[in-house]
C-alpha cells in the first residue's frame, strides 16, 4: 500500500516498535508520524518509510485533528484488529 496522510502504520524499528501511528506529513527526508500520546501532533516523529508497515486503515482529517481523537481512533483500530485475529 502507498503512504498518504492519515494512513495508519506500525513501526517496525526503534523503541516504538509495533506501536500504531498515523502519518501526519510526508517529506523528502522521511515520514512524520504521531500517536496522540507519546508523540503528540505538536511534536511528530520523523521515521524512515522502510521502518514502517502500512496497514489498510486510513483516518479521516477529523480523527487526526486533535491528540484525543487520534489516540481514540488508533485504540479502536487496534482493538478491532485484535478481535479479527481471534
Amino acid at each position: 500500500m502507498e503512504l498518504k496522510i492519515g494512513s495508519v502504520v506500525l513501526s517496525t524499528a526503534g523503541r516504538d516498535k509495533n506501536k500504531p501511528m498515523a502519518v501526519v506529513e510526508i517529506a523528502e527526508n522521511g515520514v512524520y508520524v504521531c500517536d496522540g500520546k507519546e508523540r503528540p501532533l505538536e511534536n511528530p516523529k520523523r521515521k524512515n518509510p522502510k521502518h514502517l508497515a502500512v496497514t489498510h486503515y486510513v483516518l479521516s482529517p477529523e480523527k487526526t485533528a486533535t491528540n484525543r481523537s487520534l489516540k481514540k481512533a488508533l485504540k479502536e483500530i487496534m482493538s478491532q484488529t485484535e478481535r479479527e485475529a481471534k
